[in-house]
């Protein structure tokens, strides 16, 4: 099964190694290779000469979007404070399976924010994946649909509630939560009160599948 996974967009063309321009347009290409999944960034003139012909008939072809390069931001001060997509890459990057659940919850809210867009939805290993697109970096992000009940999603979306507050590393003096349950593998009934973007997240049929 593929593992959670980000995979930055290029800063320059997969094909010649041309940097990027600002505000240049590039084509990307989605590829399964089994043991993952590849993206290939191109800039437009390779693209006319070497892929736009067959670029869907390619072994293993997922998906194709085009996208327009932003260069990088100058280097900001650190933000303390936890947000969705910072906590998704932390969990991204964690690669625990106990946090698949709370991984797919902080990505359909930022979908529904307009903050992250799905580019393609794959069967995989009988699992189904989402690919979705940071549209300001770029960056595409692989997320495992865990197939949540309704009875399941309260737990869940209290547990991302308690990361959001705490971050993954919670105080030893705080009472145990519902977060903290999840980080150490129990459960108790405490839990933090739920973010007023999270409660309308729907049964199992709207959890599934962002909208």
């Amino acid at each position: 099964m593929t593992e959670w996974n980000i995979q930055s967009r290029a800063h320059g063309c997969d094909a010649c190694s041309k940097l990027f321009a600002d505000k240049e347009a590039y084509h990307t290409l989605l590829v399964d290779e089994k043991a993952d999944f590849r993206r290939s960034d191109i800039c437009s003139g390779c693209w006319q000469k070497q892929y736009s012909e067959g670029a869907r008939e390619r072994k293993g072809f997922i998906s194709y979007w085009q996208g327009v390069y932003d260069s990088p931001p100058p280097p900001a001060d650190p933000i303390r404070k936890e947000n969705a997509e910072s906590l998704l890459r932390k969990l991204i990057e964690l690669n625990d399976p106990r946090f698949i659940p709370a991984g797919y919850i902080l990505a359909v809210m930022l979908e529904r924010k307009r903050l992250l867009k799905i580019k393609e939805q794959i069967l995989r290993d009988g699992r189904r994946v989402f690919i979705y697109e940071q549209p300001a970096t770029g960056d595409v992000f692989t997320i495992i649909d865990p197939g949540l009940q309704l009875n399941q999603l309260e737990n869940v979306q209290r547990d991302v509630a308690f990361l959001l507050e705490h971050g993954l590393t919670p105080p030893v003096t705080e009472p145990l939560s519902a977060g903290a349950a999840l980080l150490s593998g129990e459960r108790t009934s405490e839990a933090p009160e739920v973010p007023s973007e999270m409660a309308n997240l729907g049964g199992h049929g709207d959890v599934a599948k962002p909208t």
